[in-house]
């Protein structure tokens, strides 16, 4: 959530920023919180000068009575009861104006870091890096749909049976693949100094409120309406919720946290190519890494994290790319946001595997979330990646794995975890 403070001394500077989102309502939106926030103060000193009065009455009824004025006590009483019910219709009236002032502050989207390009979609975006791997091929290489059906490792059919599309059922060495990679992105996260979490996955609604899930992707979130419990899009709402209404020390900064969850997406409006086979699911599982920092280191530890996924995907031995993403491309939360995408031989298309962003102070304010400098309290910034979301980065492996046999070569990384070299037809 954006400050306040940075709304009213700034206002052209925050819409000139959000329109790099191409947030147009920015203008009008900001002159009602500017109005807003200026009647709540109004009301606030009100109220102030409605207590001082009461405070004065009460010492004015305690020295007429030490001096036995019963008639000057009494009518200093009846003063003050009146008070109290002025200053109990004030409060409400503040409460209601600081409610619709959060009403409208939840609608604006993070101002966007000025290192992002602007731009209207993913056509937009930017590709600063890539790396290349030669793949070996047979002729007419299968999309991985195609591969795990000949293998027996995915059954898309018995997803559907079970549940529906994009809940699909892994099999043999395919159940095993999902186990190797989450043990392998678990470890080395955890070697490189983050410290494991296994957080629920239901959620209340203040935590999706924290993370800025709701009310922006209340539509794309599963609810469970008789419980008030919102299933988890990715680890990072619950993990990030466990600093809620903390202080923390500066000398604990960085916090560092990693957490495997299966994630659960609705996925609304998905459609065409884009959700064949693993490409677009509804539960899919996933390792994130989480962290919490202070403002002047935050963009360097973006950076490590970008590095950290990268190394990832070099154990693999997937070829892949990295974007910085447009202003009109980044997410509702994002002030600045690094996608990674592996190359799909067989479909011939680029999938995303993670998201790198830095959020700033947006989800710390809504989280009230601080650490202690000297004497002050300053709000934290809050980082997150996916490190690394398991359905595309299977995909890419069976696809850029595939040999002329029918089996598919694993990177090295993955043999001690697999206990096999290659997925092979089980006979």
């Amino acid at each position: 959530m954006l400050s306040l403070t940075s709304i009213q001394q700034d206002p052209e500077g925050v819409a000139r920023r959000l329109a790099v989102k191409n947030f147009t309502q920015a203008p009008v939106l900001l002159a009602d919180i500017r109005q807003l926030d200026t009647d709540r103060r109004a009301r606030l000193q009100e109220l102030e000068t409605l207590r001082a009065e009461m405070n004065r009455l009460a010492k004015q009824i305690g020295v007429e009575m030490a001096q036995g004025n019963a008639a000057a006590a009494e009518q200093a009483k009846t003063q003050n009861q009146a008070l109290k019910q002025q200053i109990a219709q004030m409060e409400a009236v503040v409460n209601e104006v600081a409610a619709r002032l959060d009403a409208l502050l939840v609608q604006l989207p993070n101002l966007p870091h000025e290192s992002v390009p602007p731009g209207k979609s993913a056509e937009d975006n930017s590709v600063i890096q890539e790396k290349k791997v030669a793949l070996q091929l047979p002729p007419n290489p299968l999309p991985h749909w195609e591969l795990v059906s000949r293998l027996d490792i995915i059954d898309f059919e018995l997803g559907v049976k079970l549940t529906g599309a994009g809940f699909p059922v892994y099999k043999g060495q395919g159940a095993r693949l999902q186990r190797a990679l989450i043990q392998f992105f678990l470890d080395r996260a955890t070697a490189a100094g983050y410290t494991e979490i296994q957080p629920p996955i239901f959620v209340n609604e203040a935590s999706a409120y924290a993370t800025g899930q709701l009310p922006d992707k209340d539509g794309q979130m599963y609810y469970m309406e008789r419980d008030n419990l919102y299933v988890i899009p990715t680890a990072e709402v619950p993990i990030t919720n466990l600093f809620r209404d903390v202080i923390l020390d500066e000398h604990q900064l960085p916090v560092r946290c990693c957490g495997y969850t299966p994630c659960f997406r609705r996925e609304a409006g998905s459609y065409g190519k884009d959700v064949r086979g693993l490409n677009r699911l509804h539960q899919f599982d996933k390792v994130e890494i989480v962290q919490i920092t202070t403002p002047d280191a935050s963009y360097a530890v973006l950076e490590d994290m970008l590095n950290y996924v990268r190394g990832l995907l070099d154990a693999l031995e997937l070829p892949y790319r990295t974007l910085l993403l447009c202003g009109g491309d980044m997410s509702f939360t994002s002030a600045k946001t690094y996608d990674m995408e592996v190359w799909s031989a067989a479909q011939e298309r680029w999938l995303e595997v993670s998201s790198v962003s830095n959020f700033e102070t947006y989800q710390a304010n809504r989280l009230k979330l601080r650490y202690k400098r000297g004497k002050d309290k300053v709000i934290c910034h809050t980082l997150n990646g996916s490190a690394l979301a398991l359905p595309r980065i299977v995909a890419a492996l069976l696809e850029n794995g595939q040999q002329a046999d029918g089996s598919v070569r694993l990177p090295r990384a993955l043999h001690a975890y697999m206990g096999v070299e290659y997925i092979k037809a089980e006979k």
